[in-house]
C-alpha cells in the first residue's frame, strides 16, 4: 500500500510539517536506490514539496534516474545538518518514485521550480515515513507512519 504526500498531509498533519521542516532546512539530502545488481546507491538530491505531492527531480540519464527507472523503491534522508544535534530529528522516507511524463504537470513543475533541462521527474508514492529523536535527553523516540495505519511511537532508553 502507498500513498502520496496529501495523503500523509491529512492522515498524520503534525509529523508531516516536522518532516517538511527538516527537508525545508537544508537544500541537499541523500537518496537511497537500487543498482543493477541489487546494491545500494547513495546520491544527493534536492527534493521539493508542491501541490501535495513529495517531487524528486534529476538530471536525466544520471544513475539514480536509471535505477529509478529500472526498479522505483527509494528511501530518501533528511540532511541531518552540521554536528550532532540533528534538530528536529533524523527523517527518513521510503516509497516508490514514479517518472512523470504528462506534458502539462511537468510544465507546471517547471514554472515554479526552473530546473535545469532536460531532467527527469518523480512523484513519490510512500511506503514509510520515520522520525527519530531524543526527548528530553533520555529517551530514544522512533515516530512510524505507513499508508492506512497510525503513527506508531516508540521510546527506549
Amino acid at each position: 500500500m502507498t500513498a502520496n504526500w496529501s495523503a500523509f498531509t491529512a492522515a498524520e498533519p503534525d509529523l508531516a510539517q516536522l518532516v517538511e521542516e527538516r527537508f525545508g532546512a537544508f537544500t541537499h539530502h541523500t537518496l537511497a536506490t537500487l543498482r543493477k545488481d541489487g546494491s545500494p546507491r547513495t546520491s544527493g538530491l534536492e527534493v521539493r514539496f508542491l501541490n501535495g505531492e513529495l517531487w524528486l527531480g534529476m538530471m536525466t540519464d544520471s544513475l539514480k534516474a536509471l535505477d529509478l527507472l529500472r526498479d522505483p523503491r527509494f528511501a530518501l534522508q533528511a540532511n541531518p545538518g552540521e554536528g550532532q544535534s540533528l534538530g528536529g530529528g533524523d527523517v527518513r522516507i521510503s516509497g516508490r518514485a514514479v517518472e512523470v511524463v504528462d506534458t502539462a504537470t511537468k510544465t507546471a513543475y517547471v514554472e515554479e521550480v526552473e530546473p535545469p533541462e532536460p531532467f527527469h521527474l518523480f512523484r513519490t508514492e510512500l511506503t514509510e515515513v520515520v522520525r527519530t529523536y531524543v526527548e528530553d535527553d533520555k529517551y530514544l523516540v522512533v515516530q512510524v507512519w505507513k499508508p492506512g495505519e497510525p503513527v506508531r511511537t516508540l521510546k527506549r532508553t
